[in-house]
């Protein structure tokens, strides 16, 4: 029952980091393509900005041990599912 407790906060994370990462993938991607001025550089800065805190989220998580980097993983598909269905 412990482990369930411990892997709980790292699989909510793991979804609401993985709704904010391909949120802002979509957003990077309209910057970069935008014809307006310093949309590319934004966007660029979008995408490193992201690939870092996610990095830095699963590393967090593999200190921790392979139960939370997998919760955080499996999160992270679950917030991709979901964008990816609002998109659609």
């Amino acid at each position: 029952m412990s482990g369930l407790v411990i892997l709980a906060p790292w699989l909510v994370g793991g979804v609401l980091i993985g709704l904010i990462y391909f949120r802002m993938v979509r957003q990077s991607a309209d910057l970069m393509l935008s014809g307006r001025r310093g949309g590319p550089l934004f966007g660029v800065a979008l995408v490193l900005l992201r690939m870092a805190g996610l990095g830095g989220v699963l590393i967090v998580a593999a200190i921790q041990g392979a139960g939370p980097l997998l919760a955080a993983a499996l999160g992270l598909l679950i917030g991709r599912l979901a964008v990816m269905r609002r998109a659609v």
